[in-house]
């Protein structure tokens, strides 16, 4: 069976957003199954030498599907994709716009909004680099909301793993703030996080994992 490596314990800060819950959602789309196995941050599960061998940075998520080892949240979500020919269109145009989305969400999007908050976690709130990222994101938002005018999803006419990406980097409802001057952003964002899935899946991982 497909295994997930995913949080089991982590800070108090960190629980409900970390990026395991991308693939659990995936998967919980898809229907396919699997079983978590549970990483405690906190006591340094991540830094073992044997948890280094599947991934050498460290980071959750990981899957092992039958010896097929994966990282990074975004080759993931494109790897189950592919295997179980959901929230992928088959077409070569289709499948192009969701990589194109997908990647997007990891490198236009998700740099800036989470460099800025990094940033200001660490002291340099209200610097000139500080205010400066956060422009750089406030552009990058203001462009999305204006693709987003008029469509229901970002990359096809039907929800995808671009879909569900862009709406975890954007926070996944759990904090609107990022995205609150955005309609059109916020109402994709919470047309995303009101499918079963997501909820059966956020309710799973917070009866799941602990916080330190």
């Amino acid at each position: 069976m497909l295994k997930v490596y995913g949080f089991s314990r982590v800070n108090k800060m960190a629980r409900g957003k970390t990026r395991d819950l991308r693939v659990l959602w995936a998967l919980e789309e898809m229907g396919l199954p699997y079983e978590v196995v549970g990483m405690d941050h906190p006591n340094h599960d991540l830094d073992t030498p044997a948890y280094r061998t599947i991934n050498p940075f460290g980071q959750i998520p990981v899957i092992d599907d039958d010896g097929v080892v994966v990282t990074e949240s975004g080759a993931i979500l494109l790897y189950l994709a592919r295997k179980s020919g959901k929230l992928m269109p088959r077409d070569l145009a289709g499948e192009a716009q969701v990589l194109r989305w997908c990647i997007a969400a990891l490198n236009t999007i998700e740099v800036p909004i989470l460099t800025a908050w990094f940033a200001d976690l660490n002291g340099g709130k209200g610097t000139k680099a500080s205010d400066a990222l956060h422009q750089w994101g406030a552009m990058r938002l203001k462009q999305l909301d204006g693709w987003l005018a008029g469509r229901e999803f970002v990359a096809t006419g039907e929800f995808t793993v671009a879909d569900l990406l862009m709406t975890h980097v954007l926070g996944a409802g759990i904090d609107e703030s990022v995205v609150k001057d955005y309609p059109n952003v916020l109402a994709f964002q919470r047309r995303c996080i009101a499918r079963p899935a997501w909820k059966k899946t956020f309710d799973a991982y917070c009866d799941r994992v602990e916080a330190d």
